[in-house]
């Protein structure tokens, strides 16, 4: 089974006054739907929009692995267990808040930024929180507290990529179109698959981004 949501779709949040627009592919704070909870591990999808000194003050997270990829401009994140750290794109942060840590996320730079932000369910609770940040990600990144991989597809037009066979996969947009059984996907929209065949992901109208979560479910 495949599952399009497209980019207008997405509940709107954040605080546009203060600079802040934000996009929730599932259910988040106020925004809830009984039937859009969470989809394998993954329980939030939220494309950020920061105005350049806005961000979001120190708060606090537990028992959520949480990864970051910008998409454009620069993010500034600075947490309790001494990480202070610069995120661009093509970098790929991961933040394992563990039994609990707090962090600040600011856009500090001369540019707006733009990033997506994903939080995964661990599989055991409790435990230190650790920080990661690659620079340059080749392309798939493995997250075992949460049992999936993150794999990152850059795609000229034309060009395609096979993908993984699993119970779940989550398809997420970053720039350019793509075509995906049928369907094709602009940025911003994303597709999730349950028990699907072979699924293979092309590049149509222009090159392509696209974040691709590979799960053996919840």
């Amino acid at each position: 089974m495949i599952r399009i949501q497209r980019a207008g779709d997405r509940y709107p949040g954040g605080d546009p006054e203060a600079g802040v627009e934000t996009r929730h592919a599932l259910s988040f704070g106020p925004y809830y739907d009984p039937d859009n909870l969470r989809f394998g591990p993954l329980l939030a999808v939220n494309e950020e929009r920061l105005a350049t000194g806005a961000g979001f003050d120190e708060h606090p997270h537990s028992h959520t692995e949480i990864v970051t990829w910008v998409v454009e401009g620069e993010l500034t994140h600075r947490d309790t267990t001494g990480h202070e750290t610069v995120v661009r794109p093509g970098d790929l942060q991961h933040l394992s808040s563990a039994a609990g840590v707090r962090h600040v996320e600011r856009n500090a730079g001369d540019a707006p930024l733009t990033f997506v932000q994903m939080w995964l369910a661990p599989r055991e609770t409790g435990g230190e929180p650790s920080y990661t940040l690659l620079r340059g990600l080749p392309g798939r990144y493995e997250l075992p507290a949460a049992g999936a991989v993150l794999h990152v597809h850059r795609l000229e037009p034309g060009e395609e990529a096979e993908l993984p066979p699993a119970p779940t996969l989550y398809v997420h947009v970053v720039r350019g179109t793509v075509a995906l059984a049928g369907e094709e996907l602009g940025a911003g929209d994303a597709a999730r698959a349950t028990d699907a065949p072979r699924l293979t992901l092309r590049a149509t109208t222009a090159a392509a981004e696209a974040l691709v979560w590979e799960s053996r479910g919840a």
